[in-house]
C-alpha cells in the first residue's frame, strides 16, 4: 500500500468518527449527565452480576472439595497404610535374605575347609609315594668336556 493511499484511508477514518460523534451528540435522547448515570448503573449491575458469579462458583467449588476430601483423605490412609505394610515386608525379606546369605556363606566356607583338608591329605599322601619310590633312584650328572667354540656355534 502507497503512502498516497494510507493517508486517504487514515483520513477516512478521522472524517467518518467525526461524523459519528456529531450524529450521536445530536441525535441523543438524553443529556450527558443522564447517559453517564445509566452507563454507571449498567457498569454496577455487571459489577454486581460477575461478583455473584464469582461467589457461586467459589461456594461450589468449595462444597466440592468439602465432599471430595474424605474420600481423598481415605485414600491417602490407605495408602500409607500400604506403603508401611511394603516397608515392613521388605525388611522382613532383607533380613531373611541376609540370614541366608550368612548361613550359605559359612557352609560354603566348610566346604571350602573339607576340600583344602582332603587336598592337603592327598598331596601329602602322592609326596610321601613319590619320596619312597625316589629312594631306589640314583640320579648321577656326568659332565663332558665341551670345546668353547662349538658351544657358541650351537648357541
Amino acid at each position: 500500500m502507497s503512502l498516497k493511499n494510507a493517508l486517504k484511508v487514515l483520513a477516512g477514518g478521522v472524517v467518518g468518527a467525526a461524523a459519528g460523534l456529531a450524529a450521536g451528540v445530536l441525535l441523543a435522547p438524553r443529556s450527558g449527565a443522564e447517559s453517564r448515570a445509566m452507563a454507571a448503573d449498567a457498569m454496577n449491575d455487571a459489577w454486581d452480576t460477575a461478583v455473584d458469579s464469582y461467589e457461586r462458583g467459589s461456594q461450589a467449588v468449595s462444597e466440592k472439595f468439602g465432599t471430595m476430601r474424605p474420600s481423598v483423605d481415605a485414600t491417602t490412609d490407605e495408602l500409607r497404610a500400604k506403603v508401611d505394610l511394603a516397608r515392613e515386608r521388605m525388611d522382613q525379606l532383607r533380613d531373611s535374605l541376609s540370614d541366608a546369605v550368612e548361613s550359605t556363606s559359612s557352609q560354603v566356607q566348610s566346604a571350602v575347609a573339607s576340600v583344602q583338608d582332603k587336598v592337603a591329605e592327598a598331596t601329602n599322601a602322592a609326596v610321601d609315594e613319590t619320596e619312597e619310590e625316589a629312594e631306589g633312584v640314583h640320579v648321577e650328572v656326568v659332565a663332558e668336556d665341551i670345546d668353547p667354540e662349538a658351544a657358541e656355534d650351537d648357541e
